[in-house]
């Protein structure tokens, strides 16, 4: 059950973020922080793609991928059309490695630690975890895609 709402879940999310990044007017307004801010669309974008390339699709997956997340916040290190290449990936990578996962691999420990405030990190928590860290930035995306087109654009 678990399993299933995770996959239904992630490629909601990812293509609500999908969404976002298309919707930016320019590829210049992705990077343009907020006042009082200091982390534009752009670089929340690429923390996302980061973070779960990471910890799904390496961790779990298997799939090829060094992060540097320093520069996810410090760097712009992809285009717009690169941001959604990225994002299509994870729409495919997420669902294949999580569907190969069978019960008792949701409950093992996570091999890596996400989660340093728990003693205890099995896949099924740090997959909602993450799921719920994707939507809450996609949110700020959201917020900060509006903001950009309507006084900025």
């Amino acid at each position: 059950m678990i399993k299933e709402a995770c996959i239904t879940l992630y490629v909601r999310d990812l293509k609500k973020l999908r969404g976002e990044i298309e919707q930016y007017p320019t590829e210049e307004s992705l990077w343009v922080p907020l006042p009082g801010t200091i982390n534009s669309g752009g670089n929340l974008c690429q923390h996302l793609i980061g973070n779960l390339r990471t910890y799904i699709a390496l961790t779990l997956g298997s799939v090829p991928y060094v992060r540097d997340r320093d520069a996810e916040f410090t760097r712009r290190y992809f285009t717009k059309d690169q941001l959604l290449d990225e994002v299509d990936l994870l729409i495919r990578y997420i669902p294949e490695t999580i569907e190969k996962l069978d019960e008792a691999q949701m409950r093992a420990e996570f091999p890596r630690d996400v989660l340093n405030m728990f003693p205890e990190q099995n896949v099924g928590l740090v997959l909602q975890h993450l799921l719920t860290h994707l939507s809450y930035h996609t949110g700020q995306i959201n917020y900060h895609r509006r903001w950009i087109s309507t006084f900025k654009a």
